[in-house]
């Protein structure tokens, strides 16, 4: 019958009205269970850290190394369009070129406008500070002629990250102007 006490109804097992212990097993963890996995996950995440960091510094650099690579390409593009001198150099503000060997404080691109009052330098591109790496390249930056050649000759910028000592790229420009990545420090 359905009704197995008085004032409940019993429907396959579920007792309906006046609460009862259930006969079936309750479901869940239990406390073990729990920290069993918590120390599994924390061992895991331990063991995945170290090449996880890794992978973050070679982006940072190969993403830096990118970045300067289009910005020399860039500035000889200019120098060859506008048929006068352009060129990269370091910059913390954006606004002009700074005599110093980090370029880790950004750097920017500019072509020559000659002027009445004598050239002035446009800017073209600004590259903002690059965090947790270290470049290093020419103080006075790198000009390139109207013909798309380095004014100054061969030279080599450098770019690691500055909490260690690889990944490291080296970008070469040659005396024709153009540029290149190599792995490893210049």
């Amino acid at each position: 019958p359905l009704a197995a006490w008085p004032g409940t109804a019993r429907l396959r097992g579920i007792t309906l009205g006046k609460s009862r212990m259930s006969p079936y097993r309750q479901s869940g963890f239990t406390m073990v269970e729990l920290m069993v996995t918590v120390a599994v996950l924390a061992i895991l995440a331990g063991i995945a850290l170290p090449s996880f960091q890794a992978r973050l510094r070679s982006n940072r650099v190969a993403t830096t190394s990118n970045e300067l690579l289009a910005s020399l390409s860039l500035g000889r593009t200019e120098a060859i369009r506008a048929i006068g001198p352009a060129g990269v150099c370091p910059s913390s503000t954006g606004l002009a070129c700074v005599a110093n060997t980090d370029w880790a404080a950004g750097w920017i691109v500019w072509h020559e406008v000659p002027s009445a009052g004598g050239p002035v330098l446009t800017v073209i591109r600004y590259v903002q500070p690059k965090q947790r790496t270290a470049v290093t390249g020419p103080a006075a930056g790198l000009v390139f002629t109207a013909q798309g050649r380095a004014q100054a000759g061969a030279t080599q910028i450098d770019g690691a990250p500055s909490d260690a000592a690889t990944p490291a790229r080296c970008i070469r420009v040659g005396v024709t102007g153009q540029s290149r990545i190599e792995q490893g420090a210049c």
